[in-house]
């Protein structure tokens, strides 16, 4: 039997919300807890998985697991060496394997480790020994470094933004990692760095600009000897050095062509990368566009203060700017704040009450809204998401004023479709505007039946304002933080020794 050590380390942060994360924020399992889980096919693990279990020649290995519930602010160092400890414990108390599979995002950023995902296959590398192969997955948002291309034998990455490929992609990993262990593959990895950070609709996979990068990517790895093939464009949210744009393809023993494909595939993005960012509208406008709406849901995009990318949900910027503007219709938001919700638990539904909502947590950005509200609802703040599962967004409390109806959560959580709204029988399309706290949702969720939808330039430590955040870490210069930005078209060759 061949086996194959699994496990996996996921956390998106945004370096520019002031609230830390902590060891509280991750669910973590270990051992063969990793394997009980519920499946749900929706996870990179999940894909991988699939792919081991059905080769009858295969143990599966079951190590060590830290999921993010969501993203957040930068996780404190003690709270990242508790985890780190916990994925080392449990690859020291491994069987003998003569493999590891692991799950990352890429784009987690901890006290005092600017590059979390790299110092753990740094550990790996130093308890499992230098020819065990290591095959990583990872988000297209992560942050590629020298230190995960030296320890990985080959990287494998999402294709889909908004992502939908999370199983495949653990599948295509997996598959590589069988190749190898069959000795029918002996992976070169080329990637080339391109200082870009992109935003915006030209991201989307399915109709943006992106689209043709996306599908030579998948061309490659389509090839005889291909292996892996894609395009990083990190995280802008999370500032540290190696914060850039890399193309990276995985070719079977090939340096030179796995060189020329991976020039190819960054040249592709940095042809289009000028258009690579989101058009916002002022605060002022997107207020104006809304009370002179003719009818239907506008949908007021506040991906400044998503928590899916890092931020810290409370902000209440674009409900004060209607209601002070007049508005006289019906606003659904999204706000993260205990104490309100405390107050609204103490008094009961059905109570009429006086509360600030908002601006508890990332108070130099977001001023607290007084309003006076009844208690339509209290929940254990426990649902399904539309799209993606399970979530725990704390007790949470529907505060309804005149003209707001605020879905109060005691945790951020990711916005990306209605699942929060519906699960405190909140209907986005009976109201006249929905805040929405994401930067891109699939369609049918909010952007196929609104009347219109703003993406709106407010404050917000996700902001799609890049130059508005101050990055002081990532190298210079780079698109859009600065101008005259030149691309070096250089390659950057990584090869495990047993392959050379």
């Amino acid at each position: 039997m061949t086996r194959i050590l699994v496990g996996e380390c996921k956390q998106e942060v945004s370096t520019f919300n002031p609230v830390p994360s902590s060891y509280e924020d991750f669910i973590v399992v270990s051992g063969a807890a990793l394997l009980d889980r519920p499946r749900d096919g929706q996870c990179e693990l999940d894909g991988a998985l699939e792919v081991f279990g059905a080769q009858p020649d295969i143990e599966i290995s079951p190590t060590f697991s830290a999921k993010s519930i969501t993203s957040g602010g930068v996780l404190g160092r003690a709270d990242f060496e508790r985890i780190e400890q916990g994925f080392v414990e449990a690859l020291r108390s491994a069987p003998p394997a003569d493999a590891l599979y692991l799950s990352l995002h890429g784009a987690m950023s901890a006290q005092g480790y600017t590059d979390p995902e790299g110092h753990l296959l740094g550990r790996a590398r130093e308890i499992l020994g230098e020819d065990i192969p290591i095959v990583v997955s990872m988000d297209l948002h992560g942050i590629l470094t020298d230190d995960i291309l030296r320890h990985a034998d080959s990287v494998s990455l999402y294709h889909t933004y908004p992502h939908v490929d999370m199983a495949s992609t653990g599948a295509r990993a997996a598959r590589v990692l069988l190749k190898i262990l069959a000795g029918t593959a002996r992976p070169v990895t080329a990637s080339v760095r391109v200082p870009a950070l992109a935003r915006g609709d030209e991201m989307i996979t399915e109709t943006g600009l992106i689209r043709h990068v996306i599908r030579r990517c998948r061309e490659i790895e389509a090839m005889p000897g291909g292996l892996s093939a894609g395009m990083f464009w990190g995280n802008p949210f999370t500032d540290v050095p190696n914060l850039r744009s890399n193309s990276v393809v995985v070719f079977d023993g090939d340096s030179s062509r796995a060189s020329g494909l991976a020039l190819e595939v960054a040249d592709l993005f940095w042809e289009h990368h000028e258009r690579m960012f989101q058009p916002l509208s002022t605060l002022e406008s997107a207020v104006a566009r809304t009370l002179a709406s003719p009818g239907g849901t506008t949908i007021l995009v506040d991906a400044a203060d998503a928590p899916s990318s890092g931020a810290s949900g409370d902000g209440v910027t674009l409900v004060a700017a209607l209601l002070g503007a007049g508005y006289g219709g019906r606003v659904l938001a999204p706000v993260v704040d205990v104490p309100a919700v405390e107050a609204a638990i103490r008094a009961g539904v059905g109570a009429v009450i006086n509360v600030t909502v908002g601006g508890t947590l990332d108070r130099g950005r977001f001023t607290p809204l007084p309003i006076q509200a009844k208690v339509r609802v209290i929940s254990d703040g426990h649902y399904r998401g539309e799209a993606w599962g399970g979530s725990y967004a704390g007790p949470t409390a529907v505060l309804e004023s005149e003209h707001a109806t605020f879905v109060v959560t005691s945790r951020p959580v990711s916005l990306h479709d209605r699942g929060l709204f519906w699960s405190v029988g909140q209907e986005p399309r009976r109201f006249d505007a929905v805040v929405v706290k994401c930067p891109h949702c699939e369609p049918q969720m909010y952007k196929a039946w609104c009347s219109q939808l703003i993406n709106v330039d407010i404050p917000g430590s996700t902001s799609a304002n890049l130059k508005s955040l101050g990055h002081t870490l990532c190298e210079r210069p780079i698109f859009p933080l600065d101008t005259d930005v030149t691309y070096e078209r250089r390659v950057s060759l990584f090869q495990r020794p047993r392959y050379r």
